[in-house]
């Protein structure tokens, strides 16, 4: 079958004929239809990702697919099943053995690239909002990042639990996107002043923050007191330092989060986030914003929307 793997870090994916895969225990053999790009898959490549897998290995943290085969063991899942599922590494191929209990049913209402767009963007804000930071109606929400891949579902989820949202994004065109996902406030992290429009807004309650850096440095210093700041990665490049005084004085809260730590420490979380999502879907009160399509050969290409952000939303790779 085909994949595109790391052969080294730090350089191109390289298409490659491997053999198919084979369930194991506990595993399914899935025929891929469709694989989400996320902003992990980058770090993966430079070696900079929390985990790092052997060489050569094939990327793709989630993927949209059919199951195939179905290792001893499996009984919640079937051959024939569509799911969608968060495997950490694999999806770019034209089959992955996967864990089954990284797998979860998708509706039938939900079309391929949705459902390879649905799991870690959607699951990350939810969790982050409503489990980790209690988001409430009414609360003021700033999303920096607003027009990536996690930041526009954050926008909207926002704006669905009933917060007042402020998104943060480069550029009019990323921020139109952001406001036509719910945003009410627009700020402009080329030419504003964050810190500055924010405390003129009234000052943030939470902080959603997948940039990191200078960035984070003016958010808490817009925030009210008690305000609830969720670093949840790093994309400027810079892991900020929090001086403890500013969190002393504005009885300030910062809330660690990793979404994909949860399939470990608490799945529950996970699937019950996922159930709720699900339905919210099906309901019509969220839509994932896929940007681009691109074929597996054009993995790179895909992969270099999001290196140069010139992507809104979610990019997809579809597996012909």
């Amino acid at each position: 079958m085909r994949a595109m793997q790391v052969t080294e870090l730090g350089q191109p994916l390289a298409l490659r004929d491997i053999a198919k895969p084979v369930a194991g225990g506990g595993q399914v053999v899935v025929k891929v239809h469709t694989c989400g790009l996320n902003f992990g898959d980058l770090l993966i490549i430079k070696g900079t990702y929390q985990e790092k897998p052997q060489l050569p290995f094939t990327l793709g943290m989630e993927l949209c697919g059919t199951v195939t085969e179905v290792g001893e063991g499996v009984s919640r899942l079937k051959v024939g099943q569509r799911i969608a599922a968060y495997c950490g590494f694999d999806a770019l191929a034209e089959y992955a053995a996967i864990s089954a209990d990284v797998c979860v049913a998708i509706p039938d209402e939900m079309s391929d690239e949705h459902a390879a767009a649905f799991l870690i963007a959607y699951g990350t804000s939810h969790v982050a909002l409503d489990y980790k930071a209690h988001l409430k109606p009414g609360e003021r929400l700033l999303v920096l990042g607003a027009s990536g891949g996690v930041g526009l579902t954050a926008v909207e989820l926002g704006k669905l639990i009933g917060a007042e949202v402020i998104a943060v994004a480069r550029g009019a065109e990323k921020l139109a996107v952001a406001q036509s996902m719910g945003a009410d406030h627009l700020i402009d992290s080329d030419t504003d002043d964050i810190r500055a429009v924010v405390k003129s807004l009234g000052g943030a309650d939470v902080v959603y923050d997948p940039i990191g850096g200078a960035q984070f440095k003016a958010a808490l210093r817009a925030c009210r007191p008690e305000a609830r700041l969720i670093p949840l990665g790093f994309a400027s490049g810079e892991v900020p330092q929090i001086p403890a005084n500013h969190l002393l004085v504005k009885n300030l809260t910062v809330i660690g989060f990793y979404w994909g730590g949860y399939t470990r420490v608490n799945p529950k979380v996970l699937t019950d986030s996922f159930e709720v999502l699900t339905k919210w879907y099906v309901e019509g009160k969220i839509k994932p914003h896929v940007s681009n399509v691109l074929p597996l050969a054009q993995a790179n290409e895909a992969l270099d929307l999001l290196r140069t952000r010139k992507a809104t939303g979610k990019v997809v790779v579809r597996i012909e």
